[in-house]
């Protein structure tokens, strides 16, 4: 525990210069100043409560308890939840508040407690993580997040986080960065991939079915193979052998998608089958 607090402190002093995340923005969040997440020292929550719309292995029969952050470090331009990403609407809320949240989705029969893209507010979610668990939260603590990962952060929340949620978008690094906004996507996101495999291991059910630690991926078939998926799933299945990835197909133009006419179509439904029976060759489980 002594471990872990320090760690947390840690985080709350990296934010005087940012560099929480990789885009490492080096502005002082407790002097009021935003990089490019949007967001201040405080934590903003959008929104807050039970989903069953995540994977089987996350929602059992409770729903997963999930905690919506506003702001990203990334910026998709075809974001499907760009009205809370792409802003700093919600509610500015202290770490005490996000651990009280946490009690309450838990005693709602939440079966996790699932903490949507938390990457620019690590240092709040963290200690609010030793607040809820000392407070009696005992659900596993799920991170949710774009894959675009401080490996420094990662190692600060060792032991806080039992399942490790990343997206794993593009083995293009141009892609990445025409279309999150971001350089460098795929050597970050295999280098925090690495951690938190490192970390939690593969993924892990209990007898209901429901995941209590270990690393799922997701991964969104983007149209006309703009991703290079099956380099994703190579990168993915050399960078966490036995893995579980959910290849999804729910890609649709959304937010900015009509300013690039390749993002106009959706995912091909042939496309997705074959990368997913591909996954299976490279000893990944499926997880959709």
């Amino acid at each position: 525990m002594a471990d872990t607090l320090a760690n947390t402190q840690s985080l709350k002093q990296v934010i005087r210069r940012c560099a929480v995340c990789p885009r490492q923005c080096h502005v002082d969040r407790t002097a009021g100043q935003v990089g490019a997440c949007r967001i201040g020292d405080q934590a903003v929550v959008a929104s807050a409560g039970p989903h069953f719309g995540e994977e089987p292995v996350l929602v059992g029969s409770g729903g997963s308890g999930t905690i919506f952050f506003s702001g990203c470090n990334l910026d998709c331009v075809f974001c499907q939840n760009s009205d809370i990403s792409h802003s700093a609407e919600g509610q500015a809320v202290t770490a005490g508040k996000i651990a009280a949240m946490a009690l309450s989705l838990q005693r709602c029969g939440c079966v996790n407690i699932n903490f949507v893209t938390p990457t620019h507010v690590a240092h709040a979610m963290a200690e609010a993580i030793i607040i809820a668990r000392t407070g009696g939260l005992t659900a596993p603590i799920v991170y949710n997040c774009g894959g675009y990962e401080s490996v420094p952060t990662l190692q600060c929340l060792d032991g806080l986080i039992d399942i490790y949620m990343p997206d794993f978008k593009w083995a293009d690094e141009a892609a990445g960065r025409k279309y999150s906004g971001v350089p460098n996507y795929p050597t970050v996101a295999t280098a925090a991939l690495a951690e938190m495999y490192k970390q939690v291991g593969p993924l892990r059910t209990d007898s209901r079915g429901v995941a209590t630690q270990g690393v799922l991926v997701r991964h969104l078939v983007m149209p006309g193979d703009l991703a290079l998926s099956r380099q994703v799933v190579d990168i993915v299945a050399r960078t966490a052998p036995g893995c579980a990835i959910n290849v999804m197909e729910q890609y649709h133009p959304a937010f900015r998608a009509s300013e690039f006419p390749e993002l106009s179509d959706r995912s091909d439904a042939a496309c997705v089958k074959s990368l997913r029976d591909y996954a299976k060759t490279k000893s990944l489980r499926l997880v959709h």
